[in-house]
């Protein structure tokens, strides 16, 4: 069924107390969502789940009643969690497909956006992948905005056992997200860790302007891989250059893989019928099975805090939800396992401007355990924490903690012995 946008009622479709699954990132069916927000009172009490979000459609002074849940806190979703709106159920991104397919995770009704078909006559869930197949084949309806501006990727084809009831054609621009701005001290970081990836070596990536800033610090390497959950438009200077060829790859080779893609116009249309790109789910991205397959895999992620034993918190901040676990433990395991693999934390030493120390004595959560930990890189150097004791772990991540705070935590961490 072809419905025009104009008069597009959900009412038709869903439920009062309905479970709402909706695509998230760039790849956010904005004219379904919008209309979600503006049909919701009318329809009744409602539940969405939702990813990382990027835009402001899920705003929480709108659609009082309508619930919200998700796996993290992560980009505009944060804002829901700071209002109190947000049930959050942390869950490694590898398993978050798995937790709908087995119906632990409910989906009564699954939003979702795609493109146009390909070449191969087959339409694609575009620049995001993740959990939305599962979810749609658990759900009682499925409704599809088919974007002419999303691109055909390859790898992101829908299957053909997903039953779609109705379709909403737009051709509207995906959200455009442009990269956070870094100075003087993320470089310096950059320059630590892009020490420690050889050339050949196959990168992941998480978000933030510290991991933009390391994307930028690589310009000197060769034949560097991606394999990554999450690209943004940082990469794609290392992909023009040449310096990812992702030629090295055991496997994926010429390839940049990844589940979810996100930037400008000018890096979706990078991404159109491309297949040196391809979108593929977490059961690959994030698969430890098949990252441990790969040499030389440098995992390079960022955290809220972490403390002297090496425990990392990429969750909470203030009290309140503003991360998630995502693929954090995923590829900090998983890159300890590949042959001349390693896992990196690369965070500034402080918050708030210079006001809080994020070299902490212990952090409020745990989302990497200290038995879990690799290396720990900040501007002030790198401490390599694995297969070392708590007592010598205290003193390597104070001594790359900001200057003003290495007095504190040195008393701390002679009162807990």
């Amino acid at each position: 069924m072809e419905i025009n946008a104009a008069s597009l009622d959900l009412a038709q479709f869903i439920r009062p107390n309905d479970v709402v699954v909706t695509g998230h990132n760039s790849a956010e069916p904005l004219t379904l969502t919008e209309a979600l927000m503006a049909q919701q009172p009318r329809i009744g009490p409602l539940t969405t789940f939702m990813g990382l979000a990027v835009t402001a459609t899920f705003d929480p002074s709108k659609a009082p009643t309508m619930r919200y849940e998700s796996f993290a806190a992560i980009g505009t979703t944060s804002k829901l969690s700071r209002a109190n709106r947000l049930s959050v159920t942390p869950c490694h991104y590898s398993q978050l497909p798995d937790l709908f397919s087995a119906g632990r995770f409910r989906a009564d009704v699954t939003l979702l956006s795609l493109s146009p078909p390909g070449p191969n006559g087959r339409m694609s869930l575009g620049t995001s992948h993740e959990y939305v197949i599962a979810a749609a084949l658990r759900s009682r309806v499925v409704i599809a905005e088919v974007n002419e501006q999303m691109p055909f990727m390859f790898g992101a084809e829908i299957p053909d056992t997903l039953r779609i009831d109705a379709i909403v054609r737009t051709a509207r621009q995906l959200p455009q997200v442009v990269g956070p701005k870094f100075g003087d001290e993320e470089r310096k970081i950059a320059q630590l860790v892009a020490g420690m990836v050889p050339n050949g070596g196959t990168i992941q990536l998480g978000l933030g302007a510290v991991p933009d800033a390391i994307a930028a610090g690589l310009t000197g390497h060769q034949h560097l891989g991606i394999h990554t959950g999450m690209l943004t438009e940082s990469i794609m200077p290392l992909i023009e250059a040449g310096v990812v060829d992702n030629s090295m790859k055991p496997f994926d080779c010429g390839v940049t893989v990844c589940g979810i893609y996100v930037g400008t116009d000018r890096f979706y249309r990078a991404l159109h019928r491309n297949k040196d790109y391809a979108n593929l789910p977490p059961s690959h991205t994030h698969a430890i099975g098949t990252i441990a397959r790969m040499p030389n895999f440098i995992s390079i992620n960022t955290a809220i805090e972490v403390d002297l034993t090496g425990q990392v918190n990429s969750e909470i901040a203030d009290g309140v939800y503003v991360g998630g676990t995502a693929g954090a433990v995923d590829y900090v395991r998983a890159a300890q396992l590949a042959p001349g693999g390693r896992s990196i934390m690369a965070l500034l030493s402080t918050a708030k401007k210079g006001m809080i120390s994020r070299i902490v004595p212990r952090v409020s959560t745990v989302t990497v355990a200290a038995s879990d930990i690799d290396t720990v890189v900040t501007e002030y150097g790198v401490a390599e924490l694995k297969g070392v004791s708590l007592a010598e772990r205290a003193r390597r991540m104070i001594a790359i903690a900001h200057p003003a705070f290495r007095d504190s935590l040195a008393s701390a961490a002679a009162k807990a012995g």
